[in-house]
């Protein structure tokens, strides 16, 4: 007898978990790695390369700041024109099938959404948003860069690297001084942020609470392509594994939450996700 491909293996006891319902996804970057957006702690993770921004330098450096939003406009492009993949559209299945109710994502790609699922809690905010820190106003990525457009016409400085999870590339320090960023039009200050979570800043406590009553009220907690690194993501696993709450993780590689997984499935979400929507659905 042949034995499954190693990819497959698991998908029976995930089909098992998920029979009765109700489970709960928690998904990171590994699952749009598919989509050409690379994850942090990966084999070709970018924090092998750099250091991502952090909320301390956003607020207290302007130059900084500049930096930041000169490499945002270019790598915004890729983040844009990114389109949901097998592993996003298995997960819209499994939720359309009853299968999974809600879904909190790491993720600031909105390539859930696009999908099709519903129910989507972005943790760490959204790339196709913008925040002013002077006036609170919320405003349409697209309708920013489509002023930064206008206001950076000649402004196409070589990229030699793919763009990072949090929508900005590597640029050289001689070619930030061509870049010209806008206002908020809101206030005519600023400064504008990307409305997402920063390394070093605190996501809104409304929101991790909200989290944490879905874990309760879930079946099975299902993570999907996060190493569980840091602990906004990795408390939920901690959390579920305190109530009795079964969780399986479906991840290449190792996490940090492997120790207090019921299930673990160390397998390419693309091969693992469909086999498994096709088995539930």
């Amino acid at each position: 007898m042949t034995a499954a491909p190693v990819a497959l293996e698991g998908v029976p006891a995930l089909a098992d978990l998920l029979a009765d319902g109700g489970a709960l996804v928690l998904s990171g970057a590994g699952l749009s790695t598919d989509s050409g957006i690379p994850d942090y702690r990966g084999a070709t993770g970018s924090l092998r390369r750099h250091t991502p921004m952090t909320w301390q330098t956003f607020t207290r450096d302007p130059r900084g700041r500049h930096r930041y939003w000169a490499r945002s406009f270019v790598g915004w492009r890729q983040i844009g024109d990114a389109r949901p993949n097998a592993g996003h559209r298995a997960v819209a299945a499994l939720q359309a099938a009853g299968a999974v109710g809600e879904v909190i994502t790491q993720n600031v790609d909105g390539l859930h959404q696009a999908a099709g699922a519903r129910d989507v809690v972005e943790l760490h905010g959204g790339l196709d948003r913008t925040v002013c820190l002077g006036c609170g106003d919320v405003a349409d990525r697209a309708a920013l860069d489509v002023r930064l457009r206008a206001a950076n016409p000649g402004f196409r400085p070589e990229v030699t690297e793919e763009v990072n999870p949090d929508g900005d590339v590597e640029l050289p320090e001689e070619a930030l001084d061509g870049f010209v960023m806008v206002d908020c039009l809101a206030c005519g200050g600023g400064p504008l942020k990307p409305d997402v979570v920063f390394f070093g800043e605190t996501v809104p406590r409304d929101r991790v609470d909200h989290c944490f009553g879905l874990v309760d009220s879930a079946r099975s907690l299902l993570v999907l392509g996060s190493s569980l690194t840091v602990m906004s993501g990795y408390r939920f696993v901690i959390h579920a594994a305190k109530r009795g709450i079964p969780v399986a993780i479906v991840n290449s590689g190792p996490t940090r939450g492997d120790a207090k997984a019921d299930l673990k499935v160390d397998a390419p979400l693309g091969a693992v996700l469909p086999e498994l929507a096709r088995r539930v659905a």
